[in-house]
């Protein structure tokens, strides 16, 4: 697994990157407040069975060079701002695999334009008008706000507390180490930019308009997986029963022992359906 950056139109994208050139490509987006290490090792051990894999950070609040000034970050911006990466790389035929905020940036993307998306895969995620469930809309509202944000965000700062059911502890079953948490938050915390740019992102997330695009998945023909952890309390397990319903090739399976951050939890057990999925 290499480390690398790659300077798009809409600024520097940082990005793990492993396996054979000639593999299938396959591109993750994490959610909000998180980053590229939201995937655990599932990257490596695809590229492990031959795939190419990319796991970029986002502008997603926790990416560590801001975009440039008056960059559209509303989720059918960073939708663009993907597929801008999709474009530079020339990746085509690309299986497309989102977790939480993520997962509704890929469904944003697939209505923008999804001819270089060969397969999906979503876990938990935000979909219809749940965008983001409660109590996540009240820092979706916060984040609107830099300032505010950035003060009531310093109590993430301790590591208890990050790690705690009042941070990230209720996202994810295991105990997460410091370092993991630490990284999440300190480009918010430190970099005025990146505040800049997640103020934009909140600005531009509306539940009506992931609520629009949900009328068009069913124009999405190719096949769908679910990787959804049933114990989640946010995204339920009847919201993917509602997505599979929704695309017409789409089939959900059941990750026990994990909650909305699937990957951290379950990191072999969707390595093994991405890789039957897309091999």
């Amino acid at each position: 697994m290499t480390h690398q950056t790659i300077n798009l139109p809409a600024g520097t994208i940082h990005y793990r990157e492993a396996g054979p050139d000639t593999g299938a490509a396959v591109v993750f987006v994490h959610g909000f407040l998180v980053d590229d290490t939201l995937w655990s090792d599932v990257p490596e051990r695809l590229a492990g069975q031959g795939f190419h894999a990319f796991a970029p950070t986002w502008p997603l609040a926790s990416h560590r060079t801001a975009m440039e000034p008056g960059t559209d970050l509303s989720p059918r911006g960073v939708a663009r701002v993907i597929l801008s990466f999709l474009e530079a790389k020339d990746l085509r035929d690309v299986t497309l695999v989102g977790n939480d905020t993520g997962g509704a940036v890929c469904q944003f993307l697939l209505d923008e334009d999804s001819s270089r998306i060969g397969r999906l895969v979503l876990t938990n995620c935000d979909a219809f008008d749940t965008f983001p469930p409660f109590p996540f809309d009240l820092l979706f509202r916060m984040a609107k706000h830099p300032r505010t944000t950035r003060t009531v965000l310093q109590v993430m700062r301790s590591t208890f507390l990050r790690n705690s059911k009042l941070g990230f502890g209720w996202l994810v079953k295991r105990k997460l180490t410091a370092e993991e948490s630490r990284a999440w938050v300190t480009p918010y915390l430190t970099d005025e930019g990146v505040r800049r740019d997640v103020a934009t992102f909140a600005r531009g997330a509306h539940a009506k308009d992931l609520a629009d695009v949900a009328t068009r998945l069913p124009g999405f023909e190719k096949p769908v997986l679910l990787c959804w952890a049933p114990a989640d309390p946010f995204f339920k397990i009847a919201l993917g029963r509602r997505l599979e319903a929704t695309f017409p090739n789409a089939r959900l399976v059941e990750v026990p022992d994990a909650l909305t951050f699937v990957a951290l939890d379950q990191p072999e057990r969707l390595a093994r359906e991405i890789a039957a999925f897309a091999g």
